[in-house]
C-alpha cells in the first residue's frame, strides 16, 4: 500500500558520498528529529530532471530553509556515485543532500516504484515531493508519470 500522510517513513538503507566515501545512513537515522524536504526523481542526469526539478530546489533553498526546513534532500534509484557526481554537477554544496536508494529499496517500501523497463531505465522511482517530520510524512505530493507540477520547489514552498 502507497506510503500516505500520517504514516512513518519505513526503515531503509540509503547510501551518499561523504568525504570519507560512501555511507550507508538509514532512513531512521537520516529523517530522526529533523524537518525535511524530501523529492524523488527518476533518474540522476535526466532531462526533467537535471533541467528543472532538482534545479529549482537548489536555487529555493534558502527560502525553503527559512520556512523551518532543517534539510533539504534528493532520492533516486541510481548509485551513490552518480548521486555524488550529479550533486556537484547541479551545485547542490550544502543546499541539497544527495541520497542513493541503488537498488530501489526505498521507492519499493513507499510503493512508488516506476517501471521504465521499456525505456530502458528498469525500476525507478516515480516522481514525488514530501514534508517528513520526525520521519512521519507530514505532506505527499505524486507526479502523475510525465509531469512536474505538485512535487516542485514552488509547490513545497507554496505548502509550507
Amino acid at each position: 500500500m502507497t506510503i500516505k500522510v500520517g504514516d512513518r517513513l519505513p526503515s531503509v538503507v540509503l547510501k551518499q558520498v561523504t568525504p570519507e566515501g560512501p555511507k550507508e545512513v538509514t532512513t531512521d537515522d537520516f529523517f530522526r528529529g529533523k524537518k525535511v524536504a524530501l523529492f524523488a526523481v527518476p533518474g540522476a542526469f535526466t532531462p526533467t530532471c537535471s533541467q528543472r526539478h532538482l534545479p529549482g530546489y537548489v536555487d529555493k533553498a534558502s527560502d525553503i530553509k527559512a520556512k523551518g526546513i532543517d534539510e533539504i534532500a534528493c532520492v533516486a534509484v541510481n548509485d551513490p556515485f552518480v548521486m555524488a557526481a550529479w550533486g556537484k554537477d547541479q551545485k547542490c554544496g550544502g543546499k541539497v543532500q544527495m541520497l542513493a536508494d541503488g537498488s530501489g529499496d526505498l521507492a519499493r517500501a513507499l510503493d512508488l516504484e516506476l517501471d521504465l523497463t521499456k525505456a530502458g531505465l528498469g525500476k525507478r522511482s516515480q516522481r514525488y515531493s514530501m514534508l517528513v517530520d520526525d520521519g512521519v510524512v507530514k505532506a505527499l505530493n505524486v507526479e502523475p508519470p510525465g509531469q512536474l507540477e505538485v512535487s516542485t520547489a514552488d509547490a513545497m514552498l507554496k505548502a509550507l
